[in-house]
């Protein structure tokens, strides 16, 4: 589990996970796969969470693959 902040704020942020294709958007149950999640979104307005953070639960999948798709959203703005 990690967190990253996307410059450019919520609506880069949310544009960051629109275009991530191996990680699938949810919350972390503990399974296998790579998930992303926009932590403020869920809480609402009132949560104390930066708005343009990104919480990544990293999987299984090839690390190779799962920087490719980081780096492929983050580069597209």
């Amino acid at each position: 589990m990690l967190s990253i902040r996307v410059q450019g704020g919520r609506e880069a942020a949310l544009a960051v996970v629109g275009r991530l294709e191996l990680f699938a958007r949810a919350t972390s149950l503990g399974g296998v796969e790579s998930l992303v999640e926009h932590r403020a979104s869920i809480e609402g307005p009132a949560s104390p969470v930066p708005p343009d953070l990104l919480r990544l639960s990293v999987g299984i999948e090839e690390v190779a693959d799962l920087i490719a798709d980081l780096d492929q959203a983050l580069a597209r703005r």
